[in-house]
């Protein structure tokens, strides 16, 4: 999507900001804490319906209202596309594409791809397991959008036959019961490893070239997990029903992200942990690119911890894979200019 302009009612540090933005890479400034961050947040849940930094909508919607909305204009594909959504204190939030409502607010992130770096992301590489599979599986159903519901599909068929083994356990059903679960888990855990596997064997490439140019030699993505087949499952049926959870499967496997063959969340610096990261994100906004729209870039403070070699590095690549939103807290920070400077002062942006 190419974003052209923001309008916020009653978000985070703005009563009212109605913003235009030229396409390209956009640079936001402003000393800290005088809502570069909340601009950022609030054009992620207007194009994808949920916020990057909490899931509690109130968090979004400015103190002392009881209601906030954010609405996206721009283009995609070359057609005109408008974004709209209403959070409330006491309401499901609503979300409207092209004035037609839509039934969740997530169904957004369907409709168009945008990719967010904040300082908290550097968890994909050094936080547990559950978080690079969140990552991996959001990064699936951008790539592979018919394949999007599979992971809710499996965590739903893992929920059903968890709850069937507490049931066989306590002697309310009998293993026959099982069956039907343990045979939609294997069916869509197959299907979902093979579409993880592919994501990442697709990703890797983009990934190492980014990482490399950023200084990371050696850059690459490894899944980590075997099949588990009916044969499987039903081999550790008494083990499952001891403890009443599912035991194998993709709900339990990770991706690793190396460098040199070092894992990196042992063993990578912060440093690293960042570029590995960026270089994620860079990896997937080229191959979103080349299949599709372009991806709108969301980057929080992601020039703070990089050299000058690395900085000039990163606003070159962000340039050639769609418009970008870039924060810091002055404009020298990005080597060689933005195409659009917007400076930010308490509730206040405005461009330069």
């Amino acid at each position: 999507m190419l974003l052209r302009e923001v309008s916020l009612r009653a978000i985070r540090s703005y009563e009212r900001l109605d913003l235009g933005l030229d396409p390209g890479l956009v640079l936001v400034v402003g000393p800290n804490g005088v809502g570069k961050t909340n601009l950022l947040e609030a054009v992620h849940v207007g194009a994808q319906g949920f916020s990057p930094r909490t899931r509690s909508d109130a968090e979004v919607i400015r103190i002392g209202a009881e209601a906030g909305r954010i609405a996206l204009r721009g283009e995609r594909g070359g057609s005109p596309v408008e974004l709209d959504v209403t959070l409330q204190l006491r309401a499901a939030k609503k979300a409207k594409l092209n004035g037609a409502p839509l039934r969740a607010a997530e169904q957004l992130r369907g409709e168009v791809a945008a990719l967010v770096f904040t300082p908290d992301r550097l968890a994909i590489v050094k936080g547990s397991p559950v978080v690079r599979r969140a990552y991996f599986d959001r990064a699936v159903g951008r790539l592979f959008p018919a394949r999007a519901a599979l992971p809710v599909e499996y965590a739903a068929a893992v929920g059903q036959r968890n709850a069937a083994l507490r049931r066989v356990g306590a002697g309310l059903s009998s293993r026959d019961a099982l069956s039907p679960w343990t045979q939609q888990v294997a069916g869509l855990g197959a299907a979902l490893m093979e579409a993880r596997v592919e994501a990442l064997a697709r990703l890797g490439p983009p990934f190492a070239a980014h990482a490399e140019a950023l200084g990371l030699a050696g850059a690459a993505l490894e899944y980590q997990g075997d099949p588990a087949g009916v044969e499987e499952l039903e081999a550790r049926l008494d083990r499952d029903l001891e403890r009443g959870t599912t035991s194998l499967g993709p709900h339990l496997h990770d991706a690793a992200i190396l460098a040199a063959d070092r894992d990196l969340r042992r063993f990578g610096s912060q440093g690293e942990q960042r570029v590995a990261v960026l270089a994620l994100l860079l990896g997937e906004a080229e191959l979103l690119s080349e299949r599709a729209v372009p991806p709108l870039l969301l980057l929080d403070d992601v020039l703070s911890e990089l050299d000058e070699g690395r900085r000039r590095t990163l606003a070159k690549r962000i340039r050639e894979v769609g418009q970008s939103l870039v924060t810091a807290t002055a404009a020298e920070a990005l080597p060689g200019g933005p195409d659009q400077l917007i400076e930010v002062s308490p509730g206040v942006a405005r461009a330069a």
